[in-house]
C-alpha cells in the first residue's frame, strides 16, 4: 500500500503520520535547544576520513567567527586547532575533555576546554562525535599573570 493511500482525505499531517510528525517534532526541538545553548557545540561526521564537521551552533558561530556554511564539510581539527595532530587524540579518546589552543577565522587565538562525546548507532559503532567548546582564555591569562608575580617577588 502506497503511503497515499493510507492518508484520509482532509487529514492533518500529524493524523496521518503521529509517529514521523513526532520525530520531527523532537528533531525540531533538539535543534532549537542546541542553536539556544551558550555554549559553542559542533557535530563532527565520524564517517568521515578527516572528521568533517556536520553541524555547528549559533554560539560556535559567534565564538569561532565562521558561518555554518563556511565550516560545515571541513576538517574538524584542522579548521579550528592550532596543533591539528594534539586535536586529533581527542577522537581516539571517549569523553575526552582537553584544554587546548584554538584558532578563530580572524586568526586570533584563544585556549578552550574541548570535551569530546560520542554518538552511537544500535550496533554500537559511533556515527558522530560531539565536541563541546569552553572558552578558558581569561583564566589562562590570570594563571600567566600569577605566575609572573611570584617569579619577580
Amino acid at each position: 500500500m502506497a503511503v497515499p493511500e493510507r492518508v484520509r482525505p482532509g487529514a492533518t499531517r500529524p493524523e496521518a503520520a503521529p509517529a514521523l510528525f513526532r520525530l520531527l517534532a523532537e528533531a525540531s526541538l533538539s535543534r532549537a535547544a542546541l542553536d539556544a545553548c551558550g555554549t559553542p557545540m559542533a557535530l563532527a561526521d565520524a564517517a568521515s576520513a578527516s572528521r568533517s564537521l556536520c553541524y555547528v551552533n549559533q554560539a560556535f558561530e559567534a565564538f569561532f567567527g565562521y558561518r555554518a556554511a563556511e565550516s560545515l564539510g571541513r576538517p574538524a581539527a584542522a579548521l579550528l586547532f592550532h596543533e591539528p595532530q594534539a586535536a586529533e587524540s581527542l577522537f581516539r579518546e571517549p569523553a575526552a575533555r582537553r584544554t587546548l589552543r584554538t584558532r578563530r577565522k580572524d586568526g586570533s587565538e584563544a585556549a578552550v576546554e574541548v570535551s569530546v562525546g560520542v554518538i552511537r548507532a544500535s550496533d554500537g559503532a559511533v556515527t558522530h562525535w560531539v565536541l563541546s567548546f569552553d572558552d578558558r582564555s581569561e583564566l589562562e591569562l590570570l594563571r600567566d599573570r600569577l605566575s609572573a608575580l611570584r617569579a619577580a617577588g
